[in-house]
Parts: C-alpha cells; sequence; structure tokens
C-alpha cells in the first residue's frame, strides 16, 4: 500500500493532481477543499494517500492529513458508499463538519455533498454516528489530547468533576473539533450533570447537541 507521496505537482484539474516523485508521475484523485489547500504547480507537496484496488481499476486518492484519510476510510466502509462519494462529503463539510454532522444525526448536512441522495446520508448517519464518535477526539497519531493547564482547571471546574476521565476526554475532543476551552467545558460539565454516569461519546454527543444552535 502507497501511504504517503512527497514530490513536486506537475499538473492538477478539477479531481486530481499529479506528483512527481523521482521521475513518476502519480494522479492521485483529492476533494475539492484538498485541491484547494494544495500548493501551485512547481511546488513541493505531501499527501497521505489511500489506494483503491479493484479488478479493472487502481486509484489513488490523496488528503492533507492522516484524519482525512482514515474519516474517508470510514464512510466507504457504508454499503452503498464508494470513494468518490466520500471525497464528496468531506469534500463539502471537512473532516471536522462531517463528524459533527454525522455524530448530531444531521443528514440534510450529509446530503448536501454532490452525489449524495437522502437514503445513502441516512444511511451514513445511522451506520457511522456511533463509530465516528470515538474518531471525534482522533489526532493526527492515533489518539486524543487530554486537556492540560487552564484546560483542566476548566473542565473540572463545573457540575461534571465526578465525571473524571470521560469529561475531560469530552472536553479534548470539543476542542480537538474547534470549539473554545470554556465554551466546550460548560457544555460538557452540563451534559455530565445531566447524565453522570454517562460514558465519552454520550458525553460528547449530549455536549455537541448543546453547543450547536437550535
Amino acid at each position: 500500500m502507497i501511504g504517503s507521496l512527497s514530490g513536486r505537482v506537475t499538473g492538477r484539474s478539477r479531481e486530481f493532481v499529479v506528483i512527481d516523485v523521482g521521475g513518476v508521475g502519480y494522479i492521485v484523485h483529492c476533494s475539492e477543499r484538498t485541491l484547494a489547500e494544495l500548493p501551485p504547480i512547481g511546488s513541493l507537496a505531501k499527501l497521505y494517500t489511500d489506494l483503491l484496488v479493484r479488478e479493472d481499476l487502481l486509484q489513488l486518492f490523496g488528503f492533507c492529513s492522516l484524519k482525512e484519510r482514515e474519516l474517508h476510510k470510514m464512510l466507504i466502509s457504508v454499503q452503498g458508499v464508494g470513494a468518490k462519494a466520500a471525497l464528496a462529503v468531506v469534500g463539502a463539510l471537512g473532516v471536522e463538519g462531517t463528524i459533527r454532522s454525522v455524530t448530531l444525526g444531521d443528514v440534510n448536512a450529509v446530503r448536501a455533498a454532490p452525489g449524495v441522495g437522502p437514503r445513502l446520508a441516512q444511511r451514513i448517519v445511522n451506520e457511522l454516528r456511533e463509530k465516528i464518535t470515538a474518531f471525534v477526539g482522533w489526532t493526527e497519531t492515533g489518539g486524543a489530547s487530554p486537556p492540560t493547564g487552564n484546560q483542566a482547571v476548566a473542565i473540572e471546574a463545573g457540575p461534571a468533576e465526578g465525571a473524571g476521565a470521560a469529561s475531560m476526554e469530552a472536553h479534548s475532543a470539543l476542542v480537538n473539533l474547534g470549539y473554545q476551552h470554556i465554551d466546550a467545558a460548560r457544555a460538557v460539565a452540563a451534559a455530565a450533570g445531566a447524565e453522570p454516569d454517562a460514558g465519552t461519546e454520550d458525553l460528547i454527543r449530549e455536549a455537541l447537541l448543546r453547543l450547536t444552535p437550535a
């Protein structure tokens, strides 16, 4: 398996980029979002990759981060979701937006991706809603980043104090999604106060509901 490519960008289109590695040009299919983040032709670039192997086809898909690649692989595990449909979802919503939408069961957001109809969007939400919550706090090294310093103080200061590790993990996951430390701490504290025995995944889901405007 080709896990990553580092080389010079020698061509690009609306669906793929060509990266020259040691004189060999690799055609790498990417989402519009990923293509927009790549440097111009002639520049050096690195992409994490996933090789799709079929009887009559070999296609290489590229991603700016490991997290994006792993999310893409999770999406194509859903029946009926091909590699290009998964790219469309991540391209339309972004990594964190996809995680947030699936976690909250926002089918309309998922179906906003080109080529994703209502039934497929519903299937994505139904099949991944529980799995994707554990992916929220995933970092480029494959683990969750525990809160430290003021982050830890903020999470321990609220009603969720007795929730321990689950609250801290949920708080860290929300911060990784882009929420402010204090907002994440308040949401997790409220969620833990309502459900004292809730685990990390349930706390993340409930906190997201509190953080998302009605």
